[in-house]
């Protein structure tokens, strides 16, 4: 068995915030042999992403923080988005960083396609709702970005809070974080295909 390594891939835009605490809870619960390496898209941001599928001259990143975000993912058995829910869906960082997985499709060596499939995806965030179905719309882009790529798809770990702090109170979504890691992920699929 592949030895697992998480990435967590932190989008708010605030630090230690209630997505991060949540996060943070439910990584404490992984064993100790397992890998983790955080990386805070705040502290490490993309350049705009520049759509080049098209073009012929793809070079693959040697330094920066595209190197270190596709380096990284690749690397990962597990990628963790944290991303707080800012208008019903990730936040721009989060954003970003996905579609610069558009440009790794055809970066060089990657094989990123092949590379990231079979592998997990997981998501957590913090939203302020009560009625966790405002989620959905972040729950889809994950999962279907997933499907894209044949990986798995772990589920998105909801906890509330608006205010810094505000899910450390929330008991359902600490419960939820003592096991999230461990439930069996399935294959992700697009809404349109037969489980």
């Amino acid at each position: 068995m592949t030895t697992r390594r998480f990435l967590f891939v932190l989008g708010s835009s605030r630090p230690d915030g209630n997505t991060e605490l949540l996060a943070r809870r439910a990584a404490e619960q992984l064993p100790e042999d397992i890998e983790q390496r955080w990386i805070d898209l705040a502290e490490h941001p993309l350049p705009d992403f520049e759509d080049l599928r098209h073009d012929s001259d793809h070079v693959r990143p040697t330094q920066g923080n595209v190197a270190l975000l596709l380096d990284a993912t690749l690397a990962a058995t597990d990628v963790v988005i944290a991303s707080p829910l800012y208008w019903y869906s990730v936040s721009a960082h989060v954003k970003r960083y996905l579609d610069h997985w558009s440009g790794w499709l055809r970066t060089p060596g990657a094989d990123f396609k092949a590379t990231m499939a079979g592998r997990t995806l997981w998501g957590v965030t913090a939203l302020a709702h009560e009625e966790q179905e405002v989620a959905d719309p972040l729950v889809g882009t994950l999962s279907n970005s997933a499907a894209y790529l044949g990986m798995r798809f772990g589920g998105v770990l909801l906890g509330n809070g608006s205010k810094p702090g505000d899910v450390l109170a929330d008991c359902e979504a600490l419960t939820r974080a003592k096991t999230f890691f461990e439930q069996d992920a399935p294959l992700a699929r697009f809404p349109y295909e037969a489980a």
